[in-house]
């Protein structure tokens, strides 16, 4: 089955994609389409998603799935949440975005926080009941950045459990224990199931 990945960030592409292809499935990548990304102005990771999958899956006339992903600071009122991408202003790089970040909690003490990933499935552009699954994936906010892999706020983003931050992280390690790890295999179970049934 021919699927297209509702994306243009490659980082997210590289992450979904071995995930995706498990299932047997073809992932067409929007990037490598003229498809233009559609404003994302939902309230919610769930609703920016359906925004996303909705518009591809109408112009290609195929299956979707898109995300809708941000990291979440409590101590900043869940900012930078579903402006994560576009937190330091709609063309920031991933460095504004995490300078940006480091100011913000410059005199805060709590510094938790959580990445956040909503994911969803859609057989067509008109289909009523898409698959939606979420994953969260909790630690802590560093001083300062720390490695060179992942993207985003990889960096800052302190896990103690593993003694890394996001960015320290092998990609086989980091697709099993991610947010947007979590909610691709909840929902490729999900879509699994729906499959079989058919």
């Amino acid at each position: 089955m021919d699927l297209v990945l509702a994306t243009r960030n490659q980082g997210k592409v590289d992450e979904m994609r071995p995930m995706l292809e498990v299932l047997g499935l073809n992932i067409i990548n929007q990037a490598d389409t003229d498809i233009p990304s559609p404003v994302e102005d939902g309230a919610t990771f769930v609703e920016n998603a359906l925004i996303k999958a909705r518009a591809v899956a109408l112009a290609t006339g195929l299956p979707s799935i898109a995300d809708d992903s941000g990291l979440v600071v409590p101590t900043l009122d869940g900012a930078p949440g579903i402006f994560s991408a576009r937190y330091a202003g709609p063309d920031a790089t991933d460095a504004q975005n995490n300078q940006k970040l480091l100011s913000a909690l410059a005199e805060q003490s709590d510094r938790s926080a959580h990445f956040f990933c909503c994911m969803v499935f859609l057989k067509h552009a008109d289909d009523p009941t898409p698959l939606i699954a979420s994953g969260r994936w909790p630690g802590e906010i560093l001083m300062e950045p720390r490695g060179q892999g992942g993207f985003g706020y990889d960096p800052l983003f302190w896990l103690p459990d593993q003694g890394k931050s996001a960015a320290e992280l092998s990609k086989e390690t980091k697709n099993k224990i991610s947010h947007r790890g979590r909610a691709c295999a909840t929902l490729l179970q999900s879509m699994h199931a729906q499959l079989a049934s058919h």
